[in-house]
């Protein structure tokens, strides 16, 4: 493994930091907790009363204090923007994020949110509900253009090197399982190829800024016709574009790929325009995304996102690789 990723705390001390995290909430004495996913973070329900809430425990190695207080206070600019996205609640001393002591000297930081409802929509409806997908990022992306970051306010940084390098955030790609040494060489010339293009694409404020960074179909919430978000963990600097890259996340070999994009960018085009130049660099954008994801899936292989995702998987990686490298319009499909 070529990065510390995975939180190995097992399932069982999970459930432990959460009643401790939750013993900071008097209102929420007796409460019934749940685990509901582990992938980059845990994620829990949280009962009580007949309401329920979504606390996340912060892996290791990721995010510190700074960078999840900013995280809610973006947050809380879009909720007052009118965007229905989370909202952290404060335990009784005034606190929205929690820090959990372990035995072994190491922490995790805990937030609890209130609970959204809507359903998630997925990969086998209507590739209409990309237009829906569309539509919600670019006004995040319209409110972050906009939106004067306060004092001390600092996310991850999503740029070329932080993304597919060998020391990328995410890891090595070539850790991936089921990668052959032998296929590393599209992938490396796809790397150089993108590198070039992003370099030239720049990092005006136009083109790069504040962004979800993971807004795909399994963070968007559907509810009585409104558009819900949630799962701004990976929120940080980075192309306005990735986050169009990052709504295939995982199937950019998926059949409907093409026309998931289409209605995605018909989406957006109902809130705000994408110029002939950044629509050339979605080409880039996608391939780049999905070696990112590879290194994602190299050094999350335990989590059960990486473990579902088949033994082709991989390959699938090389094949769109040649595909952008032989110059199709959109490196994505069969």
């Amino acid at each position: 493994m070529s990065a510390k990723q995975y939180d190995t705390l097992s399932n069982e001390m999970i459930l432990r930091l959460a009643h401790q995290a939750l013993a900071n909430y008097p209102q929420y004495a007796g409460a019934t907790v749940r685990l509901l996913c582990r992938s980059e973070n845990a994620t829990l329900q949280v009962t009580h009363a007949g309401s329920r809430f979504a606390l996340r425990i912060h892996r290791g190695d990721y995010h510190d204090r700074q960078d999840i207080e900013s995280e809610l206070l973006w947050l809380d600019a879009l909720r007052e923007a009118g965007i229905a996205v989370p909202q952290a609640i404060r335990d009784g001393r005034g606190e929205r994020i929690q820090r959990l002591p372990l035995a072994d000297g190491g922490q995790r930081y805990s937030v609890l949110f209130h609970w959204i409802d809507g359903e998630m929509p997925t990969t086998g409806i209507d590739p209409a509900a990309f237009r829906q997908l569309g539509n919600i990022t670019a006004r995040l992306h319209q409110h972050s253009r906009s939106w004067q970051k306060p004092a001390g306010f600092r996310r991850i940084i999503w740029d070329h090197q932080s993304m597919v390098s060998a020391a990328s955030h995410w890891g090595d790609w070539r850790d991936a399982p089921g990668l052959d040494p032998r296929e590393h060489q599209p992938i490396e010339e796809a790397i150089r190829h993108v590198g070039r293009q992003m370099a030239e694409f720049g990092q005006s404020p136009q083109h790069y800024g504040l962004i979800h960074a993971d807004l795909r179909l399994t963070n968007l919430l559907l509810h009585h016709g409104e558009t819900r978000v949630i799962d701004f963990d990976d929120c940080g600097m980075g192309w306005y574009l990735h986050d169009l890259a990052a709504a295939i996340s995982f199937v950019e070999h998926h059949a409907s790929a093409p026309q998931w994009i289409e209605n995605w960018l018909r989406g957006y085009e109902q809130v705000a325009h994408i110029s002939d130049r950044e629509l050339a660099i979605v080409p880039a954008m996608l391939i780049q995304r999905r070696i990112q994801l590879t290194a994602w899936v190299a050094s999350h292989r335990e989590t059960e996102m990486a473990q579902s995702l088949g033994a082709a998987w991989s390959s699938h990686t090389v094949r769109l690789c040649q595909r952008y490298l032989a110059g199709a319009a959109l490196p994505v499909g069969v």
